[in-house]
C-alpha cells in the first residue's frame, strides 16, 4: 500500500505506521467480502511493528496535537480502504470517493455564499433565452429552489412570458389561483397572507406564480405590477421568462431584474440565440448593459448524443460572449422526465451544480444590489 500514514512526524513513528499498515492489509483480508485470498499474519509480524515503547508512540502523537485546529484529513469508509481504516488504521479515500468529499465540501462553501448574502432590498434573477426547448423553467424553478432551502425561504419564482408558459404544470402542486388572477388582483393585495392565496408552495420552500389557467397576455404595466407585489414579501425573485425578447413583456423583466442567467444546451443555434441577446443588451446601455456584462450562462444537458464539433463551435461562442461565470449542468433523468421538479430528486451531482450556479447568482446579486 502506498498511501501515507497522515499522522507520520518522525521516522520512528512513520516505520511504525507503514508496517502497521502493511500488517492491517492482511488482517483486512479476512473481513472483506470477496477478497482474492485470506492471509493469515505470523503473531511476530504484529509483535514486530511495534518496536518502541507505547510511551514513545504517545507522545508523538502528543506533538501533533500541539499543532493547532487543522483540519484531519479524510479517511476512506468504503471498499477495501475503508475495511483497512476501519480496523485502526487510517487510509486516504480512493479517488472516487474523493471526488465525492471535495463534490461535498464545494457545495458547504457555495450554500455558505448563498445563506449569507444579504441586500437592503429585494433583488432578483431573470432566467432568458431567445430560444425555446433549453431549459428555462426548470432552470427558473431549480435554481429557486436551491435559493429558497439554503436561504429558508423567502423566495419566488414568478412567470413573465408574455403568453402562458410551463410553469405551474412543472412546479409542484396544483394551486387554483395563480398569475393570471395575481395580475387582476394585484392592487388589492397588501399582505403576504393574500398573496400566498397566489402561489403554489414547493417543497423547497420556494413560492411558485405560474398560469393556471386562461390569461390576457402581459404587458410591461402587468410585469411592473406583480414584480413590485411579489418584493414587498420575498426577498429574491427569479423570473421565467418566454422565448420573445422583443415583448412588452419581456421589457419589464429585464429592467426589474438585477441579475441574468441564460440556459441553453450544446447546440449552435440556443448559442447563437444567447448571444444576440447579450450583445442586444449590451447595445442598449445602461442597467441592460450592466446585467449582459454580468450575466451567468448554464450549460444543461437533455441526454442526447452531443457532436463534438458543434460542442466546440458553442465553446467558441461562449467565449466570445465575454460571459465569465459559466456552470456545467449534468443531465439528470428527473428533469428529463418533463414532470413536476421536485428539488430533492435531483441526482447529487446536478443539486451541486445548480448550487454553484446559484452561488454565482448571489455574488451578481451582490454586485448589482447596493
Amino acid at each position: 500500500m502506498n498511501d501515507a500514514h497522515p499522522y507520520s512526524s518522525s521516522p520512528v513513528l512513520e516505520e511504525r505506521v507503514v508496517t502497521a499498515a502493511f500488517a492491517g492489509a492482511s488482517l483486512a483480508a479476512h473481513y472483506v467480502e470477496g477478497a482474492d485470498a485470506a492471509v493469515d499474519p505470523p503473531p511476530a509480524v504484529l509483535r514486530e511493528v511495534c518496536p518502541v515503547e507505547d510511551q514513545d508512540l504517545d507522545d508523538s502523537l502528543a506533538d501533533l496535537g500541539k499543532v493547532g485546529a487543522v483540519k484531519a484529513p479524510p479517511v476512506a469508509t468504503r471498499g477495501f480502504r475503508g475495511a483497512i481504516s476501519r480496523l485502526g488504521f487510517r487510509v486516504s479515500p480512493g479517488i472516487a470517493e474523493q471526488e465525492e468529499l471535495d463534490l461535498r465540501e464545494q457545495r458547504a462553501r457555495d450554500e455558505e455564499i448563498i445563506r449569507q448574502a444579504t441586500w437592503v432590498r429585494a433583488a432578483s434573477i431573470l432566467v432568458a433565452n431567445p430560444k425555446g426547448g433549453v431549459g428555462k423553467t426548470p432552470t427558473a424553478l431549480l435554481l429557486g429552489g436551491v435559493l429558497a432551502t439554503v436561504r429558508g425561504g423567502s423566495v419566488c419564482v414568478v412567470e413573465v412570458s408574455d403568453d402562458a408558459g410551463a410553469l405551474a404544470y412543472r412546479a409542484e402542486g396544483n394551486p387554483s389561483l395563480g398569475l393570471g388572477e395575481l395580475v387582476r388582483d394585484v392592487d388589492a393585495i397588501s399582505t403576504a397572507g393574500q398573496l400566498a392565496g397566489y402561489t403554489a408552495p414547493q417543497t423547497s420552500y420556494a413560492s411558485v406564480i405560474g398560469t393556471v389557467g386562461r390569461r390576457p397576455r402581459l404587458t410591461d404595466v402587468d410585469v411592473r405590477g406583480v414584480s413590485e407585489v411579489v418584493d414587498r414579501f420575498y426577498g429574491i425573485r427569479v423570473m421565467d421568462s418566454g422565448n420573445q425578447p422583443s415583448s412588452a413583456a419581456f421589457t419589464g423583466a429585464v429592467d426589474t431584474a438585477d441579475a441574468l442567467v441564460i440556459p441553453l444546451y450544446n447546440a449552435g443555434d440556443a448559442a447563437l440565440e444567447a448571444l444576440a441577446l447579450l450583445d442586444e443588451l449590451k447595445a442598449a446601455g445602461g442597467h441592460r448593459a450592466d446585467l449582459a456584462r454580468r450575466a451567468i450562462i448554464l450549460r444543461l444537458s437533455d441526454g442526447r448524443p452531443e457532436n463534438s464539433q458543434v460542442v466546440a463551435r458553442v465553446d467558441r461562442i461562449i467565449a466570445r460572449s465575454g460571459v465569465e461565470l459559466v456552470f456545467t449542468i449534468p443531465f439528470d433523468p428527473h428533469i428529463a422526465e418533463r414532470g413536476q421538479l421536485t428539488l430533492s430528486n435531483l441526482a447529487a451531482p446536478t443539486r451541486s451544480a445548480f448550487t454553484a450556479a446559484a452561488a454565482g447568482a448571489i455574488r451578481a446579486l451582490q454586485t448589482a444590489v447596493r
